[in-house]
C-alpha cells in the first residue's frame, strides 16, 4: 500500500501520478463525505479543537459587523438614483428577504453539523468533493480579493473622516508601476495584518473586539437615520428634483425595484461566515438559529431605516451615487461636519466588516486542508490560542499583499460572483440532503428537479434582462414562473423526504430553499461580463490545481486511510450514525 503523499515524494511518483489521474478522478471527484466524519475523524486533523466560547449575541455581532460595511453608504445612492427611486426602501427589504432564505439553508446545515468548514463542508457531504473543492477555492479567492477591497477603502474613509486627501498624504505613488498598481497603500496593509494578529490570538477576545466596533458603528448609522428623519422631507418620496424626470414612489415601476434589490443585495454578503463560526459555538442547536437569522433580520431593518433616511434628504435624481449620505450635506452651510462623522462611522463599519471576514476565509481554508486537497498543514488549530493560525497567518498575508497596490475599483470588478454561486450551491444541497439518503435512494428524481427548476430560473432571468418590454415579455415570464411552480409542485407531491433534520430544519420544504435558488439565479444575472470572465478564469484555475494535485493528494489519504476508502462504506456509516451526529 502506498504511503500518505507518496504522490509527490518523487518526479518519478508525481508522473505515475498523473498517468492514473482518470482511474483517480473517477474515484474521488464524486466522492462524498458524512457528517459524523466531518465532526470526528476530519475534524481531528487538525489536532487541537478550536474552543467553544461563542454565544448568539455573538453571532449576531459577527453577522451584523460582517455585512454593514462601509458598502450601505456608497449602494444605497447608486441604486436609488439609477434603479428604484424612493423604493429603493423596498429594494433593501426584498434583498434582506433573499438573503434570509439563504440563511436559513446554511442554518439547518451547521445545526446539523457544526464545524468550520461552512459551504464547504456542506457540498461534500452532498455532492462529493471535487464540486466543494470548486465552491470553496472560488469562495477563498473572492474573500481574499474582496478584503484587499475593503482594506483599501478603509484608508479612503479615514481621510474623509480627517478631512485630508488620500492621495497626497496616506498612499505613496510609484510612476514606474501601471496605472491602476501604482499606489501604495501602507495604512491597509497595516489594518490587515494588525486583524490577522488579533484572529490568530483568539476567537472571543475577536469577538469582543467586534462587538465594541459594531455598536460604535451602529451609533453612527442610527446618527444619520435620525439626522434624515428629522432634516429630510417626507416630499422627496413623491417628488423629482427636476420635474423632467419621473415622480413618485415608483419613478422606475416594479422592475426597478427588483434591479435595485439585485444591486443592494451585495450590502447583505457576510452572513454566511457567521456558519464558518459553528465549530466554536456553545450550543449550535439554539445559538446558530437565533444568531443567523437575527443578524439577517436585523441588517435589513437597519438598511430600510438608513434608505428612507437617504430618500427624505434628498430627491432621488439628486443623490450623489458615489456619496449619497455625506454629499447631501455637503453643499449645506453648517452641516459638512456630518460629511466627516459619516466617514468615520464608515470606517469602523469597515475593520468590523473586515474582521468577521478575515476570520471566516481562515476557517474555510481550515476544513479544506482537513480534507487533503490542499496541504494538511493549513489545517491545524494552533494548541493555545485554539485559532486556525496557519491558514489565518497565510491568508491574511496575501490579503496585506493584493491590498499593498492594487486599485480599489480593479478588485470590486473581481468579487461578489463567487459568493452568489456558492449561496446557489448551497439552497440545492439542502434540497439534495433532504431527499436523497446516498446508497438508499435513488437520486435521480432530485438531481431532475434541481436541473429543471433551475433552467427554468435561468430562462426567466434571461428574459427578464434581455426582452424587450411588452406584452410578450410578461406572457413568457409569466410562463416561466408557471412552469416553474408546476415542477416544484410535482416535485412536492412525488418525491417523499428521506431525512428530516433532528433539530432545526428549513421550513416548507422545499419551497424556501427552492425560492433561494431562484433568486441567486436571478441575481447572478444581473452581474456585469467582466465578473463571469473572472469567474471562468478562477474556477479553470481551480479545476487545474485540483486535476495536478489535489485529486492526488486526496487518493493518497484515501490509500493511507486518513479518508474513507469506499463510498458504499460512507454510505453505511451514514446510515449507522445518522442519529449520533454531534449536535452541540
Amino acid at each position: 500500500m502506498e504511503t500518505y503523499g507518496s504522490s509527490f515524494s518523487n518526479v518519478k511518483s508525481y508522473l505515475r501520478a498523473l498517468s492514473d489521474t482518470p482511474h483517480r478522478l473517477a474515484r474521488r471527484a464524486c466522492s462524498v463525505s458524512t457528517s459524523f466524519e466531518e465532526t470526528s475523524r476530519v475534524r481531528a486533523r487538525s489536532g487541537g479543537d478550536m474552543k467553544r466560547s461563542l454565544r448568539w449575541y455573538d453571532l449576531v455581532g459577527f453577522g451584523v459587523g460582517g455585512m454593514v460595511g462601509a458598502g450601505v453608504f456608497v449602494t444605497s445612492g447608486r441604486a436609488s438614483r439609477m434603479c428604484a427611486g424612493p423604493a429603493v426602501v423596498l429594494s433593501y427589504a426584498i434583498a434582506g428577504f433573499c438573503a434570509l432564505l439563504s440563511a436559513f439553508c446554511y442554518t439547518e446545515f451547521a445545526v446539523d453539523m457544526p464545524v468550520a468548514g461552512g459551504a464547504f463542508s456542506y457540498i461534500r457531504i452532498t455532492f462529493g468533493e471535487f464540486l466543494a473543492f470548486l465552491t470553496g477555492a472560488n469562495l477563498i479567492i473572492d474573500y481574499v480579493l474582496s478584503n484587499a477591497a475593503v482594506a483599501r477603502s478603509f484608508t479612503g474613509y479615514l481621510c474623509t473622516a480627517l478631512g485630508i486627501s488620500t492621495e497626497s498624504r496616506l498612499r505613496i505613488t510609484v510612476n514606474g508601476l501601471p496605472k491602476g498598481f501604482n499606489e501604495i497603500d501602507i495604512v491597509a496593509v497595516l489594518v490587515v495584518l494588525a486583524l490577522t494578529v488579533i484572529i490568530c490570538y483568539s476567537t472571543r477576545e475577536s469577538s469582543m473586539l467586534n462587538m465594541v466596533l459594531t455598536v460604535l458603528h451602529l451609533v453612527f448609522i442610527v446618527f444619520v437615520i435620525v439626522i434624515g428623519f428629522t432634516r429630510g422631507d417626507t416630499k422627496n418620496f413623491r417628488e423629482a428634483g427636476d420635474e423632467n424626470h419621473a415622480s413618485g414612489f415608483f419613478p422606475f415601476g416594479a422592475s426597478g425595484v427588483f434591479n435595485g434589490a439585485a444591486m443592494v443585495y451585495l450590502s447583505y454578503i457576510g452572513y454566511d461566515a457567521v456558519s464558518t463560526m459553528a465549530e466554536e459555538v456553545r450550543n449550535p442547536v439554539k445559538d446558530i438559529p437565533a444568531g443567523v437569522s437575527g443578524s439577517v433580520i436585523l441588517v435589513t431593518v437597519l438598511y430600510c431605516l438608513m434608505a428612507a433616511s437617504m430618500s427624505m434628504l434628498l430627491p432621488y435624481d439628486m443623490i450623489d451615487t458615489d456619496a449619497p449620505f455625506s454629499g447631501a450635506f455637503m453643499g449645506s452651510d453648517g452641516w459638512r461636519w456630518v460629511s466627516n462623522v459619516i466617514g468615520v462611522g464608515a470606517s469602523f463599519g469597515i475593520l468590523t466588516s473586515l474582521l468577521v471576514a478575515m476570520l471566516g476565509q481562515a476557517r474555510y481554508m481550515c476544513v479544506i486542508g482537513r480534507s487533503s486537497v490542499v496541504p494538511a498543514w493549513f489545517a491545524r488549530v494552533h494548541p493555545k490560542t485554539s485559532t486556525p493560525v496557519n491558514a489565518s497567518v497565510f491568508l491574511g498575508i496575501c490579503t496585506a499583499a493584493i491590498a499593498l497596490f492594487t486599485d480599489l475599483q480593479i478588485l470590486l470588478n473581481l468579487v461578489s460572483i463567487g459568493t452568489l454561486f456558492v449561496f446557489y450551491m448551497v439552497a440545492n444541497a439542502v434540497i439534495y440532503k433532504r431527499y436523497v439518503s446516498i446508497g438508499v435512494t435513488n437520486p435521480w428524481p432530485t438531481l431532475s428537479f434541481l436541473f429543471c427548476f433551475s433552467l427554468t430560473s435561468i430562462l426567466f432571468t434571461l428574459l427578464w434582462q434581455f426582452a424587450p418590454p411588452g406584452k410578450p415579455k410578461a406572457l413568457m415570464l409569466g410562463a416561466c414562473t408557471a412552469i416553474a411552480i408546476a415542477v416544484l409542485q410535482l416535485f412536492h407531491y412525488m418525491v417523499p423526504q428521506a431525512q428530516k433534520p433532528e433539530f432545526w430544519g428549513v421550513p416548507l420544504m422545499p419551497w424556501i430553499p427552492s425560492m433561494s435558488i431562484f433568486l441567486n439565479i436571478f441575481l447572478l444575472g444581473s452581474l456585469d461580463r467582466p465578473s463571469y470572465v473572472r469567474f471562468g478564469f478562477f474556477s479553470a484555475l481551480a479545476v487545474l490545481v485540483y486535476v495536478l494535485y489535489s485529486v492526488h493528494a486526496s487518493f493518497d489519504a484515501e490509500e493511507d486511510g486518513t479518508l474513507s476508502q469506499k463510498r458504499i462504506e460512507l454510505v453505511k456509516e451514514s446510515i449507522e450514525v445518522q442519529d449520533h451526529t454531534l449536535k452541540v
